[in-house]
């Protein structure tokens, strides 16, 4: 496999801090969506999703 891929005209290197980020951000807008989540169910009135069922 690593000589199919010395073949190629362009090639680039992945550094481990690019996986790095890359986790940092997903744990973020995992974290960001569940805290949104989080705060509206909260603030909603359960009188009103008790009435819609």
């Amino acid at each position: 496999m690593d000589k199919w891929l010395t073949d190629f005209a362009y090639r680039i290197e992945i550094q481990w801090w690019m996986f790095a980020v890359a986790g940092a951000v997903a744990v973020a807008v995992a974290f960001l969506t569940v805290s949104f989540q989080s705060v509206k169910a909260a603030l909603a009135n359960p009188v009103k999703s008790l009435r819609s069922e």
